[in-house]
């Protein structure tokens, strides 16, 4: 027991007894124990000894003049300063309603008179000992609760920084969001026309490199498959010069406009692409479309601005119309790509030379078996005599 106690020689031990000899007695056994024994004779020396210097462990006479062990216990456990001091008290009282009392009135522990030294060592070390129990719990508990305390800082502390980091977050998703609608509006701007809101030529070429590398990747180019066309019209309002010239530049951005509108009205598939290639010049690019159907869309397109019917005073016919060449080739095939836009230039310059609001084809006779049967190649040229012959 004494091996779980702190050293001796720092535990303080107060003892009241109004009988000086038992003073010494008492003193000279716990001294033997190494303690430090405090003395008083009465009650009133003993409370102020004890707020004075409050001791670990307090013997106590019952019956002394003045004041009895009884009442000097009870006003030490009255005060915060002493109330947790345990108490023994040593009387020749051995009657059970006596020791009752004692503990009624605080007390920890009872020796009765005459006291042996093995008796009071044994009850003095043990009070001790519950002592410095209930003063390592009461640490305890108090680290504990430092240690909640410190927690509960430590987890506001992480709330906080939870919430301001979630709001930078969220303030971050919110401008990410609006950098990337910026990028957005930036990259439409940058492929849109500002004046016919159509795409623009650099959007034109760049798709036109993207649909020939994706048409290379698909199966249509693989060896055996059958070949897919991919279809190019050039147009150019005819007149145009005339046309701003005599009406102002102001109309002339309405007239573009409009047949801006219309081409994009007759070009409806998802892949196909309506651009102002420059000036009054306008290009479509129609993916997976052979030559047939790109001569319908170029016969549309004609149709289409006439019956927009505007004025214009230096057209042979009265009105805006438009010229157009169509160029077809097999995507599988450099050479062809590469010259797809001057083909399809070539049958406008042949479209004007030839009168104007009209179309012309440019089909390389060598390469039909490569894009269209003959079958469909005659049905083409029937067709476009029979725009001729209408103009």
């Amino acid at each position: 027991m004494t091996a779980l106690l702190q050293s001796t020689a720092q535990i303080n031990i107060l003892v009241v007894d109004d009988t000086l000899d038992n003073l010494r007695l008492l003193g000279k056994i716990l001294e033997s124990q190494r303690y430090t024994v405090l003395k008083s004779l009465n009650g009133r020396m003993a409370l102020q000894a004890a707020h004075r210097n409050p001791p670990d462990l307090i013997l106590i006479d019952i019956n002394m003049p003045e004041m009895s062990g009884y009442e000097v216990c009870q006003q030490l456990k009255a005060s915060e300063t002493t109330a947790n001091i345990p108490v023994i008290f040593i009387s020749a009282l051995d009657q059970v309603n006596d020791k009752v009392r004692a503990f009624e009135m605080g007390g920890q522990d009872y020796i009765t008179k005459p006291f042996q030294e093995l008796e009071v060592i044994a009850r003095v070390q043990n009070q001790l000992l519950i002592q410095q129990q209930k003063r390592q719990l009461r640490q305890e508990i108090e680290t504990r609760k430092q240690a909640e305390s410190e927690a509960q800082q430590l987890n506001k502390i992480l709330e906080n920084l939870n919430a301001n980091l979630e709001r930078q977050v969220q303030t971050q998703t919110h401008l990410q969001q609006q950098l990337e609608t910026a990028n957005r509006n930036l990259q439409r701007l940058a492929s849109i026309d500002g004046l016919t809101q159509i795409a623009n030529r650099r959007c034109f070429d760049e798709y036109l490199d993207q649909e020939h590398r994706r048409m290379k990747r698909s199966q249509f180019c693989a060896p055996g498959a059958n070949p897919v066309s991919l279809s190019l019209i050039l147009c150019d309002i005819d007149y145009f010069k005339l046309y701003n010239d005599t009406y102002g530049h102001q109309a002339g951005d309405l007239c573009l406009q409009q047949v801006a509108q219309t081409l994009s009205n007759v070009v409806n598939r998802p892949m196909d692409l309506v651009a102002r290639y420059g000036g009054e010049e306008f290009v479509i690019l129609l993916p997976e479309t052979d030559a047939f159907g790109a001569v319908y869309i170029a016969e549309q397109i004609c149709t289409q601005v006439r019956a927009l019917a505007i004025p214009h005073l230096h057209s042979l016919q009265g009105y805006v119309t438009i010229s157009a060449g169509v160029a077809t080739v097999n995507p599988c095939i450099e050479a062809q790509i590469a010259k797809l836009i001057s083909m399809a230039d070539q049958a406008l310059y042949q479209a004007k030379q030839e009168g104007r609001d009209r179309f012309r084809t440019h089909i390389e006779k060598e390469e039909i078996t490569s894009l269209i049967d003959r079958s469909r190649f005659e049905a083409i040229a029937t067709l476009t005599q029979s725009q001729e012959e209408s103009s």
